[in-house]
């Protein structure tokens, strides 16, 4: 609601502006490593980085890297990684059954992480995508991605991270009906105190390019694509519906797909639900900003902490984000 206020030169708004002290005392929203979540890229191998070169600054790491870099974040205070796997391409299969493995990569990252700190939260994604032959998020048939059939497999996906020791899943394939199924399994196999971040507004982006190149699954999706179960761009009201089922079967925190070309979707999920709502800062919105910093077009610390800030102003609790690490580090000073 709009509030009248005396006319100048009784109002003077740069009044607050003047110094840094009264700047930071009316600030309305604040940043901190809090509302961080740190994606980070798994792969098999010892001591073994792999630069992602569509992602500059960003790597692949093998489990023992990872268990080195989770204590760096966690020492400046973020409080949960989520994991992506690389996988093998003699292991990927038309129906994704690696993801049920109880040895597989993501399995092995989670237990990594675990040992090294304890303390920090694990989120785990939950789509076939990564370990299909075809790079698509569920099982196909007739060449459509088909929807119950592919809830049974991502049903098994989670039991297997959660049996793990994953404390978040969060589905991100847009199947529909897949958050019911997946809190009654939990439910049933006594795993009630796992957390579910539904990815519940997933566009179907171009942003999402340079995150297929670092799980291997670009090349295995080819020309297709996933408009059959992810959002059109142009739809707003959908994906109110979309968080509106998942938070009735059972969602304890839901997500917008990608972030800032969609921050009108998470102001309008968090004024509708009041539930902690994330974002995902995806892959293509890190790749441009790390390009333009790199080549001196932008101050890279501004321009990142401007775009982390941006989520909580439209209203976010937390943010996914590939800066998380070096936004801790600009906090600290």
């Amino acid at each position: 609601m709009s509030r009248p206020s005396p006319s100048f030169p009784g109002t003077r708004m740069r009044r607050t502006r003047k110094f840094d002290w009264s700047r930071r005392m009316v600030a309305e929203n604040t940043l901190t490593p809090n509302d961080l979540i740190w994606p980070v890229f798994v792969h098999e191998g010892k001591d073994h980085a792999v630069d992602i070169p569509s992602m500059p600054g960003v790597q692949r790491l093998s489990t023992d890297l990872l268990a080195k870099a989770a204590k760096e974040a966690y020492a400046l205070g973020i409080p949960c990684i989520a994991l992506f796997p690389a996988v093998d391409p003699s292991l990927k299969t038309e129906d994704g059954r690696e993801a049920a493995n109880p040895d597989n990569i993501i399995c092995k990252a989670i237990k990594t992480l675990k040992d090294a700190v304890p303390d920090m939260g694990v989120l785990c994604d939950v789509a076939l995508d990564p370990f299909t032959t075809h790079g698509q998020d569920g099982l196909i048939e007739n060449g459509y991605v088909v929807n119950d059939r592919t809830i049974d497999a991502l049903i098994a996906q989670t039991l297997n991270q959660v049996s793990a020791g994953c404390d978040i899943v969060a589905p991100s394939d847009m199947m529909d009906g897949r958050i019911g199924a997946i809190r009654g399994a939990l439910e049933q196999d006594g795993y009630a105190e796992t957390s579910i971040m539904a990815y519940s507004a997933k566009y179907a982006s171009g942003f999402y390019g340079p995150f297929r190149d670092a799980v291997g699954s670009t090349g295995n999706l080819g020309t297709g694509d996933k408009r059959t179960y992810q959002m059109n761009p142009a739809n707003s009201d959908e994906a109110i519906r979309e968080v509106a089922l998942d938070i009735s079967e059972g969602a304890d925190m839901v997500m917008v797909k990608p972030g800032m070309p969609y921050l009108d979707i998470c102001r309008r999920v968090k004024d509708e639900f009041g539930v902690p709502t994330f974002a995902y800062q995806v892959s293509g919105e890190y790749a441009m900003i790390a390009g333009a910093a790199d080549n001196g077009w932008l101050d890279r610390e501004k321009v990142v902490m401007e775009a982390l800030l941006s989520f909580k102003r439209a209203g976010c609790d937390g943010v996914l984000s590939y800066f998380s690490v070096e936004a801790a580090k600009y906090m600290q000073g």
